[in-house]
């Protein structure tokens, strides 16, 4: 189905919500937006308390005066499912897109299709980032059972992912899949001199860095890079770790790892949530960029680096791999200490670096947001 001149609703994180899922649904939602009505409904409750240990879940920035955003779902309030299904059949959309990244959100986006479907015109497809999670519990396969038999059609973000959904033992499998790697986060601005972002940022312009970006939890891997970075060799000792993101978890073991190493005066610490406006300021003062992964199935911070032409190490694990050919768009590692720190040494060769930035230039012509509307269109009826 083309999508023209139809009414389209996201379901997903959106404004006031924060992170990576909000901006990828805004920006799919201006994609959309030149041809179609776009819709972007979020939660009024996102996630209890024990699935969110960070520090806020909301947005400082102003709501964007563009977008036109429903604050109406409640998941965990089966009521609130029942009733903003009911709205919605009434309304009847055209399509609905449901961004699918982690089964606890099953039972909720489950019983709001069945209802809105019962209208007889929507169809209900999904952008899914896992369908197994990075990490597991004891609900994730009986909510994913419910969720995904109600689906007229899914695009998987990695083809681990796809296969994952193929394989998944459900009563009445998904009509139509498809695969589309995470399009281009091209909407943090432009590329800023090394000097400048450094100067903003407090860094010593200097030295050298390896960026680590986004929130830190314990199957990205941090440790593994913060060991790594003791066992780099004398001639890079001038290269230090910027850590650019909030913990989801406990710091000590972390704090520990730094101490116990002496990494003091090579890691730099700005553990908070970074907005929008400053995320170009930390691809810019970076030489590489660091995935050091213990489980993936495919990266929004690779297509972050994509924008803004930041070689790449990540770990062989999950689809990461996909998205990053190994000597082109960076070097691709085991995730133990011992192998990220042979990939900085690598990386550091004379010309490397040069060259998977120029290399990176045409790579990320693949990853259009018009492609990716045109895979949701093929998995639509």
């Amino acid at each position: 189905m083309q999508f023209e001149g139809k009414h389209i609703v996201i379901v997903g994180p959106a404004h006031p919500l924060r992170g990576g899922l909000a901006t990828y649904n805004e920006r799919l939602a201006r994609e959309l937006m030149q041809k179609n009505q776009v819709t972007l409904l979020t939660f009024s409750l996102q996630y209890p308390h024990f699935l969110f240990p960070g520090q806020s879940q909301f947005s400082s920035d102003p709501k964007p005066e563009d977008l036109t955003i429903d604050i109406a779902l409640n998941s965990v309030n089966p009521m609130n499912w029942i009733s903003v299904g009911r709205k919605y059949k009434k309304i009847k959309p055209d399509i609905i897109i449901f961004r699918y990244w982690m089964p606890f959100f099953g039972p909720c986006f489950g019983t709001f299709a069945r209802i809105v479907k019962s209208n007889y015109h929507t169809q209900v497809i999904a952008i899914t980032d896992n369908i197994i999670p990075h990490e597991k519990r004891f609900f994730d396969t009986p909510f994913s059972k419910y969720f995904l038999p109600v689906l007229d059609g899914a695009v998987a973000m990695s083809r681990k992912v796809l296969k994952d959904l193929q394989d998944f033992p459900l009563s009445k499998p998904v009509a139509k899949t498809g695969y589309h790697a995470h399009p281009l986060y091209d909407n943090f601005g432009h590329f800023v001199s090394k000097s400048e972002a450094c100067k903003v940022l407090g860094l010593d312009v200097n030295k050298r860095y390896i960026l680590f970006f986004g929130f830190i939890r314990n199957y990205k891997g941090l440790d593994l890079l913060l060991d790594a970075m003791a066992l780099l060799p004398e001639s890079l000792q001038d290269v230090n770790l910027l850590v650019a993101g909030e913990y989801y978890e406990d710091s000590a073991p972390y704090d520990e790892i730094i101490a116990r190493k002496q990494l003091e005066n090579r890691i730099e610490l700005h553990t908070k949530f970074i907005p929008n406006d400053d995320v170009r300021l930390y691809f810019s003062a970076a030489d590489i960029v660091a995935q050091p992964y213990r489980n993936a199935t495919q990266s929004g911070v690779s297509q972050i680096a994509y924008h803004f032409e930041t070689p790449m190490i990540i770990t062989n694990v999950g689809g990461l791999s996909e998205l990053v050919p190994h000597g082109e768009a960076g070097w691709v590692c085991e995730p133990t200490a011992e192998s990220l720190a042979e990939a900085v040494v690598s990386m550091y060769e004379p010309g490397r670096i040069e060259h998977v930035r120029t290399s990176l230039k045409e790579l990320k012509k693949q990853f259009s947001w018009p492609s990716m509307v045109k895979a949701l269109e093929e998995v639509t009826s």
